[in-house]
């Protein structure tokens, strides 16, 4: 196995889980600030972040939000933020750039399709909401896709990528999210090279198994040869084991209360950065070097941190 740099992304809260889930999920300004920082201090390179209504913990995309967090930890971290242009399932693609648009972010995440997102099942283990938005917004994924049309994306690269040179972490959650991409490569509006993401495990998307992320990877080098970086994120009780054999297959890793609420079977996690360091403890084990923030730029092409609109 060839030792090497690896990138840590922390996915530090999303629109996923709701408050109700964990008492550590970062809801507040204030919990997100603390929350990416602690996680870049633990080795995260990449901070991958959502915004929170700071009353109620229900995703907003208002880049006021994003701005009562943002500039903290710009100031307190060398890392990437990497703004979400995915949101939540009810936000329109103006809503869902709102907040990478405002700050021209150095990363953004993109989704490379239209699917079904459901996360209704988890309703059931919940035994008490905190707040009354939180039922209805799970349930309503039973009923409700996740949006991004060949148009959508279109327009995604137009607007942020190419207006602000920002690059992207796409997000693929079934093999033919990949074919999408190539598509667009294919055709002149992505280039450079690509970081992609393998979301394994979501309700709706391809299943959380090894075999899936081996068939991935293989489809992945046919379309795009070794022009194009790679990560994992794995759902819930598959992040660990899924981003551990990303390691082993010589890519990087994704994690954070975005992604898992836990640590392991039965056991919260208490933090985003206890998941960091839990992985970097795997990844110096096998002998990789954790790749710092700026590593991290030089290996995606990305534009630096003095060209992101944050004082």
């Amino acid at each position: 196995m060839i030792m090497r740099k690896v990138i840590i992304t922390c996915a530090v809260t999303g629109s996923v889980h709701t408050p109700s889930m964990s008492p550590y999920l970062p809801v507040t300004p204030e919990d997100i600030a603390r929350e990416a920082i602690a996680a870049a201090k633990a080795g995260a390179a990449i901070l991958h972040l959502h915004a929170r209504d700071p009353e109620d913990g229900r995703p907003s995309f208002e880049p006021a939000v994003y701005r009562q967090f943002l500039p903290q930890i710009h100031a307190s971290t060398d890392a990437v933020l990497n703004i979400t242009t995915g949101g939540s399932l009810s936000m329109t693609l103006d809503q869902r750039l709102a907040g990478a648009l405002d700050i021209s972010s150095e990363m953004a995440s993109c989704n490379m399709g239209s699917m079904n997102f459901g996360f209704f099942t988890a309703v059931e283990k919940i035994k008490a909401f905190k707040h009354p938005w939180e039922k209805p917004y799970l349930e309503g994924t039973k009923s409700s896709i996740f949006r991004n049309t060949f148009e959508d994306i279109e327009q995604v690269f137009e607007r942020l990528g190419k207006a602000h040179g920002t690059r992207f972490e796409f997000e693929c959650y079934d093999v033919g999210h990949l074919y999408t991409l190539k598509h667009f490569v294919d055709r002149g509006l992505m280039k450079g090279r690509l970081f992609l993401q393998f979301v394994l495990g979501i309700l709706g998307g391809i299943g959380a198994d090894p075999e899936n992320l081996v068939y991935m990877k293989r489809i992945a080098d046919k379309l795009f040869g070794e022009g194009y970086e790679w990560s994992v994120l794995g759902a819930g009780k598959h992040q660990m084991p899924l981003v551990t054999q990303a390691a082993l297959m010589g890519g990087n890793v994704r994690v954070g209360l975005e992604d898992s609420l836990s640590l392991g079977p039965g056991k919260l996690a208490t933090s985003n950065a206890e998941q960091v360091g839990l992985i970097r403890g795997v990844l110096e084990q096998l002998g990789h070097e954790i790749a710092t923030p700026d590593e991290a730029r030089q290996m995606l092409g990305l534009k630096g941190r003095q060209q992101v609109r944050l004082p």
